[in-house]
């Protein structure tokens, strides 16, 4: 009997094994899919966008000539002069020169647009920057357009390019390229520029000043708000009907889309209070809405994980009960506090849907210089790339992308350093 007992064990605890084993092996394969997954994904943002850290560039021996930069020579009179002058003319004199087979009116035109439209402005900052360059000639590198960007780049075979853009356009880049005057450089204008028409003038300045200043509104409002509400629910408030609906509801807001978020926002700081639209300071009022439920539920969450005797104790040496809270169990609670903060900015940088709402979706060239001005975001200015039709936002999209994720991952990282470095475990 005892032995006929323990064949059955025997053969129950080898089928327990067998299915802990195949769930041992779906769920490495789970993580593998799912790491397999992601980095697909982050692979072709990569290949997509990494190109956009590289422009290429026109290298063109520039005449700065007088009669065309200050024909009546009063530019010491009147130094305005020299920011009207129709630099235009000085970079299309060298293609014309390097190309003296172009006649044509329309041909020229095609010609020209080898260079882009920021090109005379270039050469602008350049004179006004250094007026001695007048009468000089110096080889300059030149912006060229999004189009032979493309084209050098390799985004498009050459049978396409001369199907859409002609066969003469394509060989004059050939002979460029052939000439050695035509070379990438690390596009810097992609982080300090402003939004633009023109893909390869076009760059994240603005949006990322304009997701600072309203993650820097954000913090400022939330973060005081957000642990201020914590410590008076966690430790100070009574336990009636009253705290629980506000905790119920809490915990209610923390999954709410955030969209309606910025139907609220849109209600209440634009159309009642007045308040500037597509300004930072009223998507971080929205965003201050959206991320204070994350912080006040991770806060007390940090206040509980404070052992009770830390408590006793100091109540025990005479501590008054506010003293107990801010002089022991604050400082313990601070880094998953700060940990709670952290996650919730970076879920705030992520976020369009509210910020769309509120009329940050607006086409932004300054770079603005406060909370007040009309700025965008980075999230947004994704999506208003993704909408562009010319194939050079292509790259500029995945490029945004890759500096939010680059945000992200930072954010997320700082918050594990700061859990390891002060948390305690008791």
């Amino acid at each position: 009997m005892a032995k006929e007992t323990f064949s059955k064990v025997e053969a129950s605890l080898k089928s327990r094994y067998r299915r802990e084993r195949r769930f041992q092996v779906f769920g490495l394969g789970a993580i593998f899919l799912g790491l397999l997954f992601v980095s697909l994904l982050f692979l072709n943002i990569i290949s997509n966008g990494y190109g956009a850290f590289l422009q290429t560039h026109i290298v063109l021996d520039v005449h700065f000539a007088p009669e065309i930069i200050d024909p009546q020579d009063k530019a010491d009179v009147n130094p305005q002069i020299l920011a009207q002058a129709d630099y235009r003319q000085l970079v299309r004199q060298p293609l014309r020169e390097m190309f003296p087979e172009v006649t044509g009116r329309r041909d020229k035109r095609k010609l020209y647009r080898l260079l882009s439209s920021g090109a005379s402005f270039q050469v602008r900052e350049m004179v006004l920057s250094d007026p001695g360059l007048i009468g000089q000639s110096r080889r300059v590198s030149l912006i060229a357009d999004d189009d032979v960007d493309v084209i050098v780049k390799g985004h498009v075979t050459r049978e396409d390019a001369i199907q859409r853009f002609g066969e003469a356009y394509v060989g004059w880049i050939e002979n460029l390229v052939e000439a050695g005057r035509l070379e990438k450089r690390f596009n810097w204008g992609f982080f300090l520029n402003g939004d633009s028409r023109e893909p390869e003038l076009a760059g994240i300045g603005g949006a990322v000043t304009g997701s600072f200043y309203t993650l820097l509104v954000t913090l400022l409002l939330s973060f005081p708000i957000g642990v201020a509400a914590a410590i008076y629910l966690e430790e100070f408030a009574p336990q009636n009907r009253w705290t629980d609906i506000i905790e119920v509801n809490i915990n209610n807001l923390a999954a709410v889309p955030s969209i309606v978020f910025g139907l609220l926002g849109l209600a209440m700081f634009i159309n009642l209070f007045g308040l500037p639209r597509s300004a930072p300071l009223v998507g971080g009022l929205v965003l201050t809405l959206m991320t204070l439920p994350t912080i006040i539920i991770a806060s007390r969450a940090a206040l509980k994980s404070v052992p009770p005797s830390i408590r006793e104790a100091a109540l025990g040496v005479g501590a008054s009960k506010m003293q107990m809270v801010f002089h022991h169990v604050l400082p313990l609670a601070l880094p998953g506090m700060l940990t709670g903060t952290i996650i919730g900015m970076a879920q705030a940088l992520g976020e369009t849907a509210p910020l769309l709402m509120i009329g940050m979706v607006a086409f932004i060239v300054d770079i603005p210089g406060g909370p007040l001005d009309p700025s965008s975001v980075l999230p947004v200015q994704v999506y208003l790339w993704a909408d562009s039709p010319e194939r050079a936002f292509v790259e500029r999209t995945s490029a945004a992308i890759m500096v939010l994720l680059a945000f992200l991952i930072a954010m997320n990282t700082l918050a594990i350093i700061l859990r390891r470095r002060f948390e305690r475990r008791w």
